[in-house]
């Protein structure tokens, strides 16, 4: 037996016989290409909407999130480095739960929506395609978490199935995506740019990592792109940093850093950017764009008020509010 391409990332792993590709789940089993962890979660949560984050979509709407071994990138900072560093086989908990069985249990649990969270999705990408057809099927949503390290083709093909994702936007240049999650930025990008044509609602988060991807003209410039590829009104979350897996040396993100980020974005145009891991911030609520309204009290990942209007309009000055409310 031969080599086998996947061509699901753009690492294009060229996988020996018995071998797996740099994501360490999907192998070369007699010629052909397998993900071990097809129906074998190791992470089966139920998480709040917001934990996603997600602020704009059926704000606090209950969701069954799940999430397997692998991942195709390799961040330093990564917080489910246990998870997504490790292969299959690795892992204490393999839970036995086919796309059929996800479905039920989101539906028993009384969850209007399914997460592929915690590794990267795009790495069980077959799972993650079967189970949302079905959920589909039954009336739920899909939402996707994910870094957003994916082919274009695989990529909208997701989409027909995807009601609303979260990419996460590590860093702003090549230099940061080679040396801190080995991988390239150029993907990610069009990826969002995928989502945007394939008119899945989508917010972007970007961690804001001390003296790694902190720098206040690069973050102006990653909104600007942000502004003139996705739209004013996709929302922006600047998440703050703690000291995780193999960047444990450096501090926890200062307050004073991620406002003055936020008012970086924010006089670029973007209507809607939130800071994150920082509780009890009033940049977690959101508020009209047009008159400052607020509409939606957040602590953490709690929703306290929703003044919304059932067509989700502010109360106020009636402005449409970019989202999906209902």
């Amino acid at each position: 037996m031969g080599k086998v391409v996947c061509e699901l990332c753009p690492r294009r792993c060229a996988i020996p016989e018995g071998g797996a590709g740099d994501c360490r789940v999907r192998v070369n089993l007699d010629g052909r290409l397998r993900a071990t962890t097809y129906g074998h979660p190791s992470a089966v949560h139920v998480d709040p909407m917001e934990k996603k984050p997600l602020y704009h979509f059926r704000p606090g709407a209950r969701v069954l999130s799940i999430g397997t071994a692998g991942c195709n990138l390799h961040c330093r900072h990564c917080q489910n480095w246990q998870l997504s560093q490790r292969g299959g086989e690795e892992m204490e908990v393999l839970y036995e739960a086919p796309p059929e069985a996800v479905v039920a249990l989101a539906e028993v649990q009384g969850c209007r929506a399914i997460a592929y969270t915690y590794n990267d999705p795009i790495v069980f990408y077959e799972y993650v395609l079967d189970t949302a057809e079905q959920a589909r099927a039954r009336g739920l949503a899909n939402v996707l978490v994910t870094a957003g390290y994916v082919n274009r083709e695989p990529l909208r093909r997701l989409c027909a199935v995807v009601d609303a994702v979260n990419t996460d936007l590590k860093g702003f240049d090549e230099r940061f995506y080679r040396d801190v999650c080995g991988a390239s930025l150029k993907p990610v990008l069009d990826a969002l740019v995928t989502f945007r044509e394939e008119g899945v609602w989508q917010e972007v988060t970007h961690l804001v990592i001390p003296t790694v991807n902190d720098d206040l003209t690069v973050i102006r410039r990653m909104a600007r792109w942000h502004h003139d590829h996705l739209g004013a009104d996709t929302p922006l979350h600047l998440s703050r940093f703690q000291p995780m897996y193999r960047l444990r040396n450096l501090p926890p993100t200062p307050s004073e850093v991620l406002v003055r980020a936020r008012e970086e974005a924010l006089d670029v145009g973007l209507h809607h950017v939130y800071i994150g891991n920082l509780f009890g911030h009033e940049a977690e609520s959101t508020h009209c764009p047009r008159d400052g309204t607020l509409l939606i009290r957040r602590s953490g990942f709690r929703v306290l008020e929703n003044h919304l209007t059932e067509d989700g309009r502010c109360p106020v000055c009636r402005e449409r509010i970019a989202g999906v409310w209902s």
